[in-house]
């Protein structure tokens, strides 16, 4: 994977290094940002933000093929404090910088710390730094509502949640005694892959290939694959359910308008009921650059329905197979030590009994 990290803007051309706190002008003329240790190259893709002319597929469609990330340090909501829709150049890359320094936190093993030393994402290449990086001015990838913030659940998926509360892991239903409490992400099944299709932890790329009625979307985490027809097939009867939800698309000029429906009661993005909908925009719009729009919608989840954006920057290919599987060393590891926490708690109980 290429070190440079490639940030588009809907109307102006960034450019960005990290290596300590300066903004100077680069050799290229664009601007410089020097931060910590690791350099980064934030380029802009030329062509975005003209009126670009959509390249065409032999079939007539606007062409969206290619190999893609949305690896970004842009939350999905806006940080506390964040007033304003857009950033400067320069807040945008302090954001980033601060990003930067949160994944390098991950090693850092003073006590108290989040430092994890026994997981190193970099000799992995799990690390932000270690792929190209699409990000823009905006200080949340939600513009709707206005305040960049998801919108507030009903009275009934309070309720629902309030359920679901318990067990050794703390809230969401989450339980390590068993695998079977364990998250469906931990153990392999599935890696939160989308729709919608916001930037995983790690293994951001995305392939994508058209033909005369189909749209495929193969993604790198979790190797899942979105066959997306556009040739007006409907979605099948309620009781088909899918991991990844069914998907169908249709043409809006240039852009690729998918809704999705019938998601099984497993996945649950952000604690939504399987009657979740999302209806997601792919818009060429530049040589190197995707406008991914989305909109979510589950009138059982929230008050209202919300939206939010991203940008698309072309990588180059191929991507990588991702050999997650359920066997690892993780699931066993993590249940012996439940069973031995267990077994200390009994042993602690049993020299209590016999000490009365």
């Amino acid at each position: 994977m290429s070190h440079r990290f490639l940030m588009s803007t809907s109307a102006a051309a960034l450019a960005i290094v990290f290596t300590a706190v300066l903004l100077t002008p680069a050799a290229s003329g664009q601007h410089v940002v020097k931060a910590g240790a690791a350099a980064v190259s934030i380029a802009n893709d030329k062509s975005a933000g003209k009126a670009y002319v959509v390249k065409k597929t032999p079939d007539g469609a606007p062409d969206l093929q290619g190999y893609w990330t949305n690896n970004t340090y842009t939350p999905l909501e806006r940080p506390a404090g964040v007033t304003k829709e857009f950033y400067t150049p320069e807040e945008a890359a302090a954001a980033a910088k601060r990003g930067a320094e949160r994944d390098a936190a991950q090693l850092d093993a003073t006590p108290g710390t989040v430092g994890d030393v026994h997981y190193d994402f970099t000799q992995f290449g799990l690390n932000k730094a270690q792929t190209d990086l699409t990000a823009d001015l905006r200080t949340s990838m939600i513009t709707d509502p206005a305040n960049g913030k998801i919108p507030p659940y009903t009275a009934e998926a309070q309720k629902r949640l309030g359920g679901q509360r318990g067990g050794r892991g703390g809230g969401g239903g989450t339980n390590y005694d068993s695998v079977k409490g364990i998250p469906i992400g931990s153990r392999c099944i599935y890696q939160g892959a989308g729709p919608p299709m916001l930037p995983p932890g790690y293994n951001p790329g995305y392939q994508i290939v058209q033909g005369k009625d189909y749209v495929m979307i193969l993604i790198e985490a979790g190797h899942e694959v979105r066959v997306v027809p556009t040739n007006g097939r409907p979605h099948p009867p309620e009781g088909v359910r899918e991991w990844l939800g069914d998907s169908v698309g249709h043409w809006e000029g240039n852009t690729l308008v998918v809704e999705t429906t019938n998601f099984n009661n497993r996945v649950n993005f952000r604690n939504a009921t399987p009657n979740l909908k999302v209806t997601e925009k792919f818009t060429r719009t530049g040589d190197k650059t995707i406008l991914y729009q989305f909109t979510i919608n589950d009138p059982s989840t929230w008050e209202t329905p919300w939206t939010a954006e991203l940008p698309f920057t072309a990588i180059d290919g191929p991507i990588f197979e991702h050999a997650c599987h359920e066997g690892n060393y993780g699931i066993r590891n993590t249940l012996a030590g439940v069973r031995a926490e267990e077994k200390r708690a009994a042993e602690a109980a049993a020299a209590k009994k016999g000490g009365q």
